[in-house]
């Protein structure tokens, strides 16, 4: 059952806190989970953040470290010496430990990692800060469970019990070569039913999805996501193996992939949250804000070019923002589809047949749409034959046209290494408005003679 956070506890460790009584603290967070003691820091102020970060013992800790908000976090590290920083990193797996490390200034850096005890682990991190944060390389950890190929089965149970000391959970035993080449994994069956003088060569399993230290992030997720894998070993350009990623690393990457999609979706180029200051928060909104104030403009332009048409058929200015709203609204309808397709990788077919399907689609919706217009326009609202024949034949044009782009844009942009969620925002929207309303006045004046 999830834990919630009440106000009378928060307030409760406010006085706690205040009156220095560090025992009654620890006693209070002591059973905790760490990702619960984590959100309630967050709750606190700075003083009260640290104060209960250096009440906790260390194992705690570090893995309170790893749940805070970024922003949290920074301060807490601010805190610390190189040498407690380096105690924290000592009881986390290497990837986790790099993410961290990856945060500090440059000096400090090199002085928590000057401060580590154990120099393999120190090595270990060193090794993974070389790489790209969003790579296979920057995710993997170097915890793992690994057996020679050319070893027996009892030679093989006794190096892994030395080696699963160090791994918080064996999800997978790797197989390897002389070189350290990956070759296969190892059923943990076969290992128990087989006997202990029989080589590993003879029961290994050849086969084994992997992927290369390079890999971007979301390709990982991606094939994690795929075979239904638990964890996945990561081989460098030579196919040796250097690490693993697991499944909680990738819910990560699909988290902030998703959070990201959202945002470009909602028109917000930069990675911002709620409680950011109100400057980034300004320019991560403003430059898709100016973009949709500059098609507005050019949407009203269009419309001024036919202001003649008001005197003989005013009518027709009321149901533009009918024609704007079903344009933006078709298109970003398309486009998510489009989108969540591409980030599933199920879309399947050429651009053309999807187009030809999305055509047919929109002219059913659009049919349907337009007799209902035709109805409601006639018998609600009153507006002549004519003039709802012309709204209505302009709807169906609109819903097409939007449809198609709401297709193509995504499917192009994704073509040329463009996320395609920037297809579901404003670009799309503001695009549709402009041509909506050119076909509207257009098919208008066409019929209306105006």
């Amino acid at each position: 059952m999830e834990f919630k956070i009440s106000r009378e506890l928060i307030h409760e460790l406010e006085v706690l806190i205040q009156e220095n009584k560090e025992q009654e603290v620890f006693h209070l967070l002591k059973d905790m989970h760490y990702a619960d003691v984590a959100e309630i820091m967050e709750e606190l102020d700075d003083y009260g953040a640290i104060y209960v970060f250096n009440t906790l013992d260390s194992e705690k800790t570090a893995e309170i470290l790893l749940e805070l908000d970024e922003e949290v976090r920074i301060k807490i590290l601010k805190s610390l010496s190189a040498k407690e920083i380096a105690d924290e990193l000592d009881e986390l797996d290497t990837d986790d430990a790099a993410d961290i490390i990856a945060e500090l200034p440059q000096e400090k850096k090199e002085q928590v990692i000057s401060e580590l005890e154990d120099v393999e682990h120190a090595k270990d991190i060193v090794d993974l800060l070389r790489y790209d944060e969003d790579s296979a390389g920057g995710l993997m950890a170097k915890e793992l469970v690994k057996v020679n190929e050319n070893w027996n089965v009892l030679t093989c149970v006794k190096e892994m019990r030395a080696q699963a000391e160090n791994v918080t959970r064996v999800h997978s035993i790797y197989v390897v070569d002389d070189e350290g080449r990956l070759k296969g994994r190892l059923s943990l069956k076969d290992l128990l039913t087989t006997s202990t003088k029989t080589p590993i060569s003879e029961v290994y399993i050849p086969k084994v999805d992997y992927v290369k230290v390079d890999t971007e992030g979301v390709e990982v997720a991606r094939i994690m996501q795929k075979y239904d894998l638990e964890a996945i070993p990561v081989v460098d350009e030579l196919g040796r193996l250097v690490g693993r990623i697991t499944i909680d690393d990738i819910v990560d990457v699909i988290k902030e992939e998703a959070d990201k999609d959202y945002q470009l979706a909602a028109g917000i180029s930069q990675d911002v949250e709620a409680d950011d200051s109100i400057s980034e928060l300004t320019k991560a909104r403003l430059p898709w804000l100016v973009l949709a104030l500059s098609g507005s403009f050019i949407a009203v332009k269009i419309a001024s070019t036919f202001q003649g048409a008001m005197n003989d058929f005013p009518v027709v200015f009321f149901f533009t923002p009918l024609i704007a709203a079903m344009a933006g609204n078709v298109g970003v309808q398309s486009s998510a589809i489009i989108v969540q397709g591409l980030a599933n990788n199920s879309l399947s077919g050429s651009l053309w047949k999807r187009l030809i399907k999305e055509l047919l689609l929109s002219l059913l919706n659009g049919l349907f749409l337009a007799v209902l217009l035709l109805i409601g326009s006639h018998f609600i609202i009153g507006v002549d034959y004519l003039v709802g024949f012309t709204v209505a034949i302009s709807l169906v044009s609109v819903i097409i046209l939007a449809a198609l782009i709401g297709t193509f844009i995504p499917i192009t942009l994704n073509r040329f290494g463009i996320d395609p969620a920037l297809a579901t925002g404003p670009f799309i929207t503001t695009s549709n408005d402009i041509f909506g309303i050119l076909i509207y006045f257009s098919i208008a004046k066409i019929i209306l003679g105006f």
